[in-house]
């Protein structure tokens, strides 16, 4: 028998919980974004030039462009189902597109790095490498913005 908020048997992988399924997702994408803005100022991620895995100059638009995202997610995830599925629509669409950009010129426009800089004349492994997080994070929230937040398992309160 369920006990308290959260159950899970492996007979019956039925997840009881008391919130809508896909405000947990966004509370996830909070925490992620939250991370990457401070990843920046943790030592052990940067290399000896400040790369951040030896590939990304993380700058201040960088930091407030994921802070903002984080924020976002997490007021839109405590506020209703509705605003936390229109977070997943409209932001995996743009930070999919600013990712598929990205890869095709090297720069992206949410940093202004693409106004910034012009077109980057990076190998094609940097440009995927760069923009891959973008379409994956972007791809990832499109998935759940319209397609997951159909199914009725997700979108269910208990």
């Amino acid at each position: 028998m369920p006990t308290g908020d959260c159950w899970f048997t492996l007979f019956d992988t039925a997840i009881i919980l008391t919130m809508e399924h896909l405000r947990y997702f966004g509370f996830l994408y909070a925490a992620m974004f939250f991370f990457v803005a401070f990843m920046g100022y943790i030592p052990q991620f940067l290399d000896g030039d400040g790369y951040l895995f030896g590939l990304f100059a993380l700058d201040i638009y960088d930091n407030l462009l994921h802070a903002f995202s984080g924020i976002w997610i997490l007021l839109a995830s405590f506020t209703s189902l509705r605003h936390t599925i229109l977070y997943f629509t409209v932001f995996g669409t743009i930070y999919f597109l600013d990712g598929m950009i990205g890869l095709v010129v090297g720069n992206a426009f949410l940093d202004f790095s693409l106004f910034k800089y012009g077109i980057a004349d990076n190998s094609l492994l940097i440009k995927f490498l760069l923009n891959v997080p973008h379409i994956i994070i972007g791809g990832t929230a499109m998935i759940i913005g319209f397609y997951l937040s159909k199914k009725p398992y997700f979108n269910r309160s208990r």
